[in-house]
């Protein structure tokens, strides 16, 4: 496991007293940096900032090709000249997650109070802490309020998330495949991919070297859990379907037979490349816990309390052939909102006409798209912002 492939992350730092960020855990980070990306410029209003969050095992690389993976970014369709997020015309900014592993502050970063990896000694963190994290990166930026939050999946969790700590700064938002909490179902499965890192000899209790041999092989598990849930049932029949890998019969053994088994195990072997174990745990903790009603009765009531005299207006976009964030959902979310009288613009993309399953969002569609690109216009136009 040697995801530090010697790239220098662009990063803001936080030095000791600067701005502490209290975490829901209860402990303080005094010291922390968060790498990051922007694209575009920042007008001289500072009017046309958009911030994209990224999913789970996303990172702040949103538009170019990734330095680590030499592959497109993970937002490269939406985010770029002419594009939803047209650089040309907004300020687009993508950090890495507090608790990832690309460069901002995490289980594999030094502990300035020790001078020693913090391991699992890391605090827990939350969605909630990612975005206050996030508005601190904001203001190191300059930026004093978001034109637009844009985020998928986790990313969707930060964007509702920014709409419940800072409605005030965001003028409207973008919601993709996700959910306002962790389903029992997700829970459930990010628990198996949990116990098959812990249970690695090589996770050594957490304390294992991330520049070093780590519990690759349950971190390769983890990541084949998630592959199969980020496929919809539809996909998985129409690109591998019964398909032998490179072979015209059954070989009777326990060597990979079936396309679907080969595609699993590599996506399984490269991860920890480019992913750090630990992180990786912190993370689907992270999402775990992120529950918008937990504490307000309902969603509508948080809601209701949250949108009284600033109602950003809100796009959802849910796809039927997703079973990790259903579009049942999205539509929660939906009539939430409305009730406490925020405009919601909700696209569903039947099964017939995007298969896709949970990762639709990561892989270009016009249509979906073009709506992205309406909604952002209008509200521009609504604000009367001459970007």
């Amino acid at each position: 496991m040697k995801i530090n492939q010697k790239i220098e992350h662009q990063t803001a730092y936080f030095p000791p007293g600067s701005l502490p960020l209290r975490l829901d855990c209860g402990k303080t980070l005094n010291e922390y940096r968060l790498a990051y990306q922007a694209y575009g410029q920042l007008n001289p209003q500072g009017d046309n900032a958009i911030l994209v969050c990224h999913a789970l095992t996303g990172d702040q690389y949103a538009a170019e090709i990734n330095p680590v993976t030499n592959r497109p970014a993970w937002f490269s369709h939406m985010v770029g000249p002419g594009k939803p997020a047209d650089t040309n015309r907004y300020y687009v900014i993508c950090s890495n997650v507090l608790g990832g592993c690309m460069g901002s502050t995490g289980p594999g970063s030094i502990n300035p109070e020790t001078n020693k990896i913090w391991a699992i000694d890391f605090p827990t963190i939350t969605i909630s802490d990612m975005v206050r994290a996030q508005a601190n990166l904001l203001a190191y930026l300059g930026i004093k309020r978001l034109f637009a939050v844009i985020g998928g999946s986790m990313g969707g969790m930060q964007a509702l998330e920014w709409l419940h700590l800072f409605s005030d700064k965001v003028d409207c938002a973008v919601l993709l495949a996700t959910s306002y909490r962790q389903s029992p179902l997700g829970i459930a499965l990010n628990e198996t991919a949990r116990q098959a890192i812990m249970r690695d000899p090589d996770w050594r209790d957490g304390n294992y070297d991330p520049n070093g041999p780590g519990p690759a092989n349950g971190l390769s598990i983890a990541r084949m859990i998630g592959m199969i849930t980020y496929q919809s049932i539809f996909r998985l029949e129409e690109e591998f379907g019964h398909n032998l890998q490179k072979r015209s019969d059954l070989s009777y053994s326990l060597d990979a037979d079936y396309t679907i088994e080969s595609y699993l195990r590599h996506h399984g072997d490269i991860f920890p490349d480019r992913f750090d174990a630990n992180s990786y745990l912190y993370l689907i903790r992270s999402c775990n816990y992120f529950n918008q009603a937990r504490n307000f009765g309902s969603l509508e009531e948080l809601y209701k309390e949250l949108f009284v005299s600033h109602k950003p207006p809100v796009c959802i976009i849910s796809f039927d052939s997703d079973w990790t964030f259903p579009t049942k959902e999205g539509r929660h979310i939906e009539e939430a909102l409305r009730a406490a009288g925020v405009a919601v613009h909700h696209h569903v993309y039947p099964e017939a006409q995007n298969q896709g399953g949970h990762d639709a969002f990561l892989k270009s569609d016009p249509d979906m798209e073009g709506r992205i690109r309406q909604f952002l216009s209008a509200r521009r136009r609504h604000l009367g912002l001459s970007l």
